[in-house]
């Protein structure tokens, strides 16, 4: 019977622990068994067994002569150490042969005369991989693009340290050679990706975001939003360039410099951004730049529009100061719990004593990013009793003669009203902080209930709630009336909800004029419509000039049935035939759009994907479809999904301000396009999408 390395150690284990137990029986009776026995692990292969004193034995490298403990007395070290010497390159003068060769090698005994014997169990192994210095000075590149590293670190006397200890033969990349490299990336990377970008069918739309440095230089930031072939979604950086200051001309030339290098003269569909440094002059530039790009859309109405985050983050700030005297009192006490270690235990005691049903947690807020401030008040707000215990409990208070921490009814009220508000701006910004940029058809309705609560809420009877949100109304009217017309056409577009969700919230918003804005939504869809349909029409003919048959089925149905005469089956059915006639001509007459938007609403669920909608009814649909691609595509937001929250303006740092533009431009854009992986490869929930789709169409 076979047996097993393990099984084998066991054995000699327990011999060695006899002999230790039973000193009566003769030394040679135990040794016997051992001698009889064959060693069968690979690890024999490379050593030798010795005995160095009584009770001691140790095993000796066949190759590099070092010994290391096998047995000592009852104690059996086993061979897994021994494995490693050999198998993992520790012995050196395995690993100086193995280096030599440069080939895939496994356990030999330093003999090719003489090869291991064949055994019955599969041998571990190790690959040598020969060295590539290419690829290694492509995959550091990749490395400091990917992790912002700066360009330097590769002349850092660690690193090059760490690098040499890894592969002796590396030869260190220099500044210049690393620069190269990144630039060679992002130069396959840009062709890669504008040959994708050329062979989609949709439009593209663009989003400006402009970073500021220390020294007031500026840099425009500028993302291509567009769907594929595949009905996937995709926000890529495209450009960014450094300019001067935000005057117009420069950051017209930025935009300009987009549309060349990615070269979408007349594709560009909708024109997103940030309305804080977008001057009267600025828009009239942009919109007359874009209408002449593509004059055919509604005017140019849909290409240019607000950033919905920094217009949440101007109301979150708005509200934050008008209530800033509470909300300070708030932090400094919430500061006075987490900042010892005592105070919070005695916090968490209580809040179980009183049995306070709060499951979120007390925290410290970030003041550059509103969203930490939104949950400290809304933890706070849900724990006042637990505060108003600690401070009747707490001797360390009475010795504040002002008593300025102390949150009185009021000032809970206070905090109460403005969570309430604050929960509304929170809902919509957090679907922008999604890393894959949603579609444009989810914000009308979060949108519309911003407008109904501030325009309700100004109109309370309650002086507080109309004090605190007046002037939120005033300032969020503004992107209201901008933006509606174009979230309300996004959302008609999905088939969940079409023009109807749009009459039933105009009916709330608008009580006295509802019918004339769902006109406006009616009639820009129509007219949009008509000019994707006139661009059918263009290329059908441009099909026909090309030898192709180019006759309506009307025409030939027509020419088929001249001077032929019909007969009467005698069953008395003629004029019913003659009416389903007429029926079917109406049907045909239908455009798309109507036949849309009077088909009913598809059913709502938790898994609906829009874009997969529109993919399995591309065919019943084409030309709305290429309104969907477009108009689903749009950008609401122009800041980083990881910025969302943030009230201070982007800065560039000290080191990225010193690199030349060329090469900051190559680390940002590629880092983008790395970090999202391969364009082609459709979303993991399409298949998932398409499933739920086909069984509930």
């Amino acid at each position: 019977m076979e047996l097993h390395d393990g099984e084998i150690d066991n054995q000699i284990h327990q011999s060695c622990v006899t002999t230790s137990m039973t000193p009566d029986l003769p030394l040679t009776l135990v040794d016997k068994p051992n001698k009889r026995r064959r060693k069968k692990s690979i690890v024999w292969d490379y050593f030798t067994v010795q005995t160095v004193e009584d009770g001691c034995i140790r095993a000796y490298c066949n190759q590099c002569n070092k010994s290391f403990a096998y047995i000592t007395g009852s104690k059996l070290a086993g061979t897994s150490h021994l494995k490693r010497h050999i198998a993992l390159g520790i012995c050196p003068v395995s690993r100086e042969r193995n280096q030599s060769n440069c080939a895939p090698t496994t356990f030999t005994n330093g003999n090719a005369a003489n090869p291991p014997r064949k055994r019955y169990r599969a041998t571990p192994t190790f690959v040598s991989i020969p060295f590539d210095q290419n690829r290694c000075n492509h995959d550091i590149a990749i490395m400091i693009i990917m992790h912002e590293y700066p360009l330097d670190m590769v002349e850092q006397a660690g690193f090059i340290d760490f690098v040499r200890s890894l592969q002796p033969q590396f030869n260190m990349m220099s500044y210049a050679t690393v620069q190269e490299e990144c630039t060679s990336i992002y130069l396959r990377e840009k062709e890669s990706l504008l040959n994708f970008v050329c062979g989609i069918p949709s439009r593209i739309s663009l989003s400006l975001d402009v970073w500021i440095s220390s020294d007031t230089t500026c840099y425009v930031f500028l993302k291509g939003h567009f769907i594929d072939n595949n009905w996937n979604s995709h926000c890529l950086m495209l450009n960014v360039v450094r300019i001067p200051s935000l005057k117009d001309d420069a950051l017209n030339l930025a935009v300009l410099t987009c549309v060349s290098n990615w070269r979408l003269d007349g594709r560009v569909f909708a024109f997103t951004v940030d309305q804080s440094f977008l001057s009267d002059t600025l828009a009239r530039n942009f919109r007359t730049f874009l209408v002449a790009n593509d004059p055919n859309f509604l005017n140019g109405q849909l290409l240019l529009g607000n950033c919905l985050a920094q217009v949440l983050c101007q109301l979150a700030q708005s509200a934050l100061s008008s209530m800033s005297e509470v909300v300070w009192k708030i932090r400094e006490s919430v500061k006075y719990v987490k900042t010892s270690f005592v105070r919070e235990e005695k916090f968490l005691e209580l809040k179980g004593q009183l049995q306070v049903p709060c499951t979120k947690e007390l925290s410290i807020d970030n003041q550059t990013k509103w969203d930490t401030t939104f949950h400290m008040l809304t933890a706070a707000c849900e724990l006042k009793e637990v505060f108003s215990y600690l401070e009747e409990s707490d001797p360390s208070n009475d010795s504040d003669p002002s008593n300025e921490l102390i949150i009185s009814t009021d000032d809970w009220k206070v905090a109460e009203a403005l969570c309430t508000y604050l929960k509304y701006f929170f809902d919509v910004a957090n679907i922008l902080t999604s890393p894959c940029y949603p579609t444009a058809n989810v914000f009308f309705p979060e949108v519309s209930k911003i407008q109904t609560e501030l325009t309700n809420a100004s109109m309370s009877q309650d002086p507080l709630v109309r004090d605190m949100t007046k002037p939120l109304k005033d300032k969020f009217d503004k992107y209201w009336n901008d933006s509606c017309l174009i979230l309300a056409m996004a959302v008609v577009m999905d088939p969940r909800y079409k023009l109807k969700l749009v009459k039933f919230i105009f009916s709330k918003v608008f009580v006295q004029n509802e019918e004339d804005w769902t006109r406006i939504v009616d009639y820009g869809l129509r007219d949009l419509f008509l000019q994707y349909t006139m661009e059918t029409l263009t290329l059908s003919e441009s099909f026909g000039e090309d030898g192709n048959i180019d006759i309506s089925i009307n025409e030939t149905h027509q020419e088929e049935h001249q001077g032929e005469i019909y007969l009467t089956t005698g069953d008395g059915l003629s004029d019913f035939d003659v009416y389903i006639s007429e029926i079917s001509e109406n049907e045909q007459t239908k455009s798309e759009l109507d036949r849309y938007l009077e088909e009913d609403l598809f059913p709502k669920s938790q898994e609906f994907d829009v874009l997969s909608w529109w993919r399995l009814n591309r065919y019943r649909y084409p030309t709305l479809s290429k309104m969907a691609y477009d108009i689903l595509s749009m950008p609401v937001s122009t800041v980083p999904h990881d910025s969302v929250f943030d009230t201070e303006i982007q800065r560039i740092d000290s080191y990225r301000r010193s690199l030349p533009p060329a090469i900051l431009e190559a680390l940002i854009c590629t880092r983008d396009w790395l970090r999202y992986g391969s364009l082609l490869s459709p979303s993991p929930s399409t298949e998932m999408s398409d499933a739920i789709l086909k069984r509930e169409i």
